[in-house]
């Protein structure tokens, strides 16, 4: 198991247990912190399991797809440290790892 800290848009901060076996937004998801809403349930077909990294856990990892990239574009709320946490596999993540929930655009 691994924790990450994630910080919830309203600045709530809760340490999360993550198998490694998990995606970043079943983790979020199966804490039970409701403000990632994840419409598509994990096939990256909407942005609405956006999340910022901190820099650290960022340069960990693997480069962005076409796809993921396109509905990223779309969010008034992207920055450089974006992903959708329903690409991004915990077992990449260094531990302690710090993850915003972004509002639903």
């Amino acid at each position: 198991m691994k924790k990450t800290l994630c910080h919830a848009p309203l600045g709530k901060e809760r340490i999360v247990e993550a198998g490694l076996d998990q995606t970043v937004m079943e983790a979020i998801r199966d804490a039970g912190i409701d403000e990632l809403a994840a419409k598509c349930g994990g096939c990256c077909a909407y942005a609405t399991c956006h999340v910022q990294f901190d820099e650290v856990a960022f340069s960990s990892l693997p480069p962005i797809g076409r796809a993921e990239d396109d509905l990223l574009s779309r969010s008034d709320h992207r920055s450089r440290t974006s992903r959708l946490s329903c690409q991004v596999q915990v077992a990449g993540l260094p531990n302690g790892s710090k993850i915003w929930v972004v509002p639903s655009d």
